[in-house]
């Protein structure tokens, strides 16, 4: 599955994220590593010590994930400040040459 403005792909599906309780906000591209992430706190009882590569693998992923939407509004944001710039200086300004009162 494509996600649009995005460069990774969905790996998880919806049935197995349905599957898994993956809360909706929770069900982006990292999703496939949420799921065994989770099973693993369970298993462990959300001990903070346990589970460390999972954890480390999905905040990595979500970190990255972060880091290319911040990229990509800011490459958003220069085109419309480039826009714009285009606009303002194709509108000529008319200059007063005399007072009002002369």
């Amino acid at each position: 599955m494509e996600v649009p403005g995005s460069s990774k792909k969905m790996i998880a599906t919806q049935e197995e994220m349905v599957a898994a309780k993956v809360p909706i906000p929770y069900r982006d591209q990292c999703a496939h590593l949420l799921i065994p992430l989770n099973k693993c706190r369970q298993s462990e009882f959300y001990l903070p010590w346990k589970c460390e590569d999972e954890r480390h693998s999905y905040e990595k992923c979500e970190y990255k994930l972060v880091m290319e939407r911040m990229l990509l509004m800011q490459k958003i944001k220069a085109e419309e400040a480039k826009n714009k710039g285009r606009q303002q200086s194709g509108v000529a300004v008319p200059l007063i040459t005399k007072p009002a009162n002369a």
